[in-house]
Parts: C-alpha cells; structure tokens; sequence
C-alpha cells in the first residue's frame, strides 16, 4: 500500500508567467521545493530502517540524478548510503530478447542478469557486503572489472527502470526493502484546460538533452519515444502502485527553460514526416510560456542531467 502520495497539479501557465518575472526567484523556489523533497525522502528511508532502497521512475523522469541526491542527504543526515546503477547488470548485446517486429527489446526487464541482481541484493541484505558487475557501454558486454561494495551499515540505493519489479528482491526480506517512484507532478493548463503534461515535459527533457549533449537530431529520439512509453506500460506502471513513497521531480520554472532550449533546437534540426508533426506539436504546446535563461540553472540542479551541456 501507498503511504506518501503526491497527487497531480494544474499550474496555470498565466501564473507561471506572472511568477516569471521575477526568474530568479522562482528558479530559487523550484530549486529549494525539489531539495526539502529529497530530505523528506531521505528522513523517510531513515526511518523506515531498510537496507535496500529500490528507486526508479520513467524515462527522463530524473531517478538516476535524483538517487545521487537522495545518497547525498541521507550521508548529511548521518547514514552512508550507495548508489548502485541496474545498468551495471545487462548481460549483452547478444542477450537482449527482440520484439515481434525483431528489433532488440532494450525495455525489457530480461536484458538484465537477474539471478546475479537477487544475489547482490540478497548479499547486501545479509552482510553489507557484495561484488557488483560493471558494464563495458562502448563494447556492449560486460567487463572484466568488478567493484566490491560495503554499506558500513548503511543503505544501498538501487536505480533503475525495474528497481520495482519484485523479482529483483525476491530474496531479501520485505522489512529491508523501502520503494521510491520518482515522477513528475506538475502540469500546466490556459483557461483551466490541461496543455502540457508531464510525458511532454519528459519527451522534452530526452530530445532537448541528447541534442545539445550529443548533437542527436530530434528524429532519433523522437522515432524511440512510442517503444519506449511501450516499455513504461509493460515493465514499470504495473509496479508504481507498490511504492513506498513518490518522489516529486517537477521544477515550475523549467517551463521556461524547455521554452528557449525549443526555439534554439528547431532552428538547428530539420525534420520531416511524422517525427517533424510531433515535435512540432509539442513545440506549440510552448508558444504561450515565457523563456528563461539557462543561466539560472545551479551547478548542482537536478536539471543539470538534462539541461547542463546546453549552458555555455
């Protein structure tokens, strides 16, 4: 059963223009909410008492940056706490499982070395301790190189898109295991009528990153982005009644900074067909809300995993 929610909310996009500006100071205020978020996440997984924290979220939903700074606050609060990357446990390229269509399966929760993932968490239920594979990325396999992990009492914060698939925790008792979905809550009406919500912040979040970190044409991404909410329907909406408690990952004055990341991608990417409708659909859903300089982005936001390499 559920026991922290945080239930949806309409921002109308007029209020967030009023709001601003004064951009400073509501770039503060987003910034400081998502912060008491994270210590309040932190006071909980204290108090639970658990070994395993299981954190995950959909697609750019910010669970990866978002486990760092859940680690952070709870070693300010006195617990040392590891992060520990379910990507770490793909078997390989060679093991993927494909869809009918025989495109490789990336979504799917048997890419990972599942036996293994029990083990270590089991391990680090028991004793604190474990060693963990690392995943060679470049060459697609796993690496020789291993890293061996100590909680020194501590807890073990594990992220990824299937950190709430029971399977994975099989093996550790249910006391020690503590669940977060990380989501985004804010969206954003004119007239009382929803324009934006949170999967347009999202897709916005992924395009705009891998364009300005990766000089990705939208295309490419946008061309993923049904197989990936696909994946999100199979392999972790299912779960998401499960968790613990939800971790909030909305920042109101994003609004502004997705506003002048848009105009500043579409005029370096020319897009055709189906893809072009849908990124520019989703660029409209943007033509009522005031921009913001990326230079209000903090050095250590949580946008920065989606935002930071478009700073100059």
């Amino acid at each position: 059963m559920i026991t922290i929610w945080v239930p949806k909310r309409l921002v109308e996009v007029g209020l967030y223009n009023v709001a601003a500006r004064s951009p400073q100071e509501l770039a503060a205020m987003s910034e400081q909410s998502y912060r008491d978020r994270v210590k309040y996440a932190a006071e909980k997984v204290r108090l639970s008492g658990t070994k395993i924290v299981m954190l995950t979220g959909p697609s750019a939903s910010g669970k990866t940056t978002s486990a760092h700074k859940l680690a952070e606050e709870l070693i300010r609060q006195g617990t040392y706490a590891h992060v520990v990357s379910l990507d770490n446990f793909f078997r390989g390229a060679e093991f993927y499982p494909r869809l009918p269509d025989g495109t490789l399966d990336y979504e799917n929760p048997d890419t990972m070395d599942l036996p293994l993932v029990r083990q270590c968490l089991h391990e680090l239920s028991e004793t604190g301790r474990t060693t963990l594979p690392i995943y060679d990325f470049a060459n697609e396999r796993r690496s020789d190189e291993t890293e061996a992990v100590d909680l020194q009492g501590g807890v073990c914060i594990v992220e990824g898109i299937h950190a709430l698939n029971p399977e994975l925790t099989g093996l550790v008792p249910a006391e020690d295991v503590y669940r977060i979905y990380a989501g985004l809550r804010e969206e954003y009406a004119i007239d009382g009528r929803r324009v934006i919500n949170t999967q347009d912040i999202r897709l916005c979040r992924r395009t705009l990153r891998d364009a300005a970190a990766r000089g990705r044409s939208p295309e490419k991404t946008l061309a993923m982005w049904d197989r990936v909410l696909d994946g999100e329907t199979r392999y972790i909406k299912g779960f998401k009644t499960t968790a613990d408690f939800l971790l909030d990952t909305s920042f109101t004055y994003e609004l502004g900074l997705i506003s002048r990341l848009l105009g500043i991608v579409r005029r370096q990417f020319t897009l055709e067909g189906h893809n072009a409708e849908l990124w520019d659909e989703t660029a409209r859903r943007f033509e009522h809300v005031v921009p913001l300089d990326l230079e209000l982005l903090p050095a250590d936001s949580m946008l920065r995993e989606f935002y930071g390499s478009a700073v100059k």
